[in-house]
């Protein structure tokens, strides 16, 4: 905690770190949960479980748009990820 007559731009640059670090965690925490998902819509499809699959792959689809909406993830890789998940999902078919 700064002191109380810290200079402004010390507490400002301080004010910054705590916001990074709240920040990094909040993002690294919804990659986890993309990773996540993406690792269980491929155990379905190895388990040729195509109504499971294609329930987790709705799931997945909406975590990848909402972090890329936030700016979690660039709209290209979401993209590419929302592609990778969905053609492996219609393989089984």
């Amino acid at each position: 905690m700064p002191a109380k007559n810290a200079p402004k731009k010390n507490r400002s640059a301080l004010k910054r770190v705590r916001q990074a670090r709240k920040r990094a965690l909040r993002n690294r925490s919804v990659k986890s949960t993309i990773k996540t998902f993406t690792k269980k819509v491929e155990a379905a499809v190895k388990d040729r479980d195509a109504e499971a699959a294609r329930e987790l792959l709705k799931k997945a689809v909406s975590i990848i748009d909402k972090a890329a909406r936030k700016g979690i993830l660039h709209k290209n890789t979401a993209a590419r990820k929302v592609s990778r998940l969905s053609r492996l999902v219609n393989s089984l078919s």
